[in-house]
């Protein structure tokens, strides 16, 4: 909601992110995180912002009624503090979600090479004067071959990609 207000409340105003940047002294992809919902501003920032937009704090966080001005550095601070944690939360979400997915790529990986393995090539017994044969026991061979030199690298990847994805424990 603050994102998509900044953005709205900047467009209205006629102002580029560069523009309003620049007003802030921030850079413009801080601005864009901003209207991205990546980050939020601080509320000191958020204060700022308001003037430059001139538009009211409770008006960029979503609110139709005002606050008094003494509550309103508490009120921007709570609500900041809703919108850091929904976006823990959603960073925390899609961090397991990465992590799954590469224990399944990891076990994929495994369960192939085992599986071509126990195999052993059984097309290398093939008659390959047949067209139709010999075109899949090509292609079965050139996915073993790719398969056997990139399998290494992409299960290391896939350790360490589960390793940097694992939640800490505080």
């Amino acid at each position: 909601m603050l994102s998509e207000n900044i953005q709205s409340i900047r467009k209205s105003k006629g102002l580029s992110q560069e523009e309003l940047a620049i007003k802030l002294n921030v850079v413009r992809q801080t601005v864009s995180k901003w209207e991205r919902g990546l980050s939020v501003p601080d509320s000191e920032m958020l204060i700022t912002i308001s003037d430059i937009l001139e538009t009211p704090v409770s008006a960029l966080l979503g609110e139709t009624y005002t606050e008094t001005p003494g509550d309103d550095l508490k009120v921007i601070s709570e609500k900041l503090e809703i919108i850091n944690l929904q976006l823990a939360r959603s960073k925390a979400t899609k961090r397991k979600m990465l992590h799954w997915l590469f224990i399944i790529l990891c076990m994929l990986i495994v369960i192939t090479a085992a599986v071509l393995i126990s195999r052993n090539s059984l097309y290398l017994s093939w008659d390959f004067n047949d067209p139709e044969t010999a075109v899949v026991g090509t292609f079965l061979h050139a996915f073993e071959w790719f398969f056997f030199r990139l399998a290494p690298i992409a299960l290391i990847g896939t350790v360490v990609g589960i390793v940097l994805t694992r939640e800490k424990r505080k």
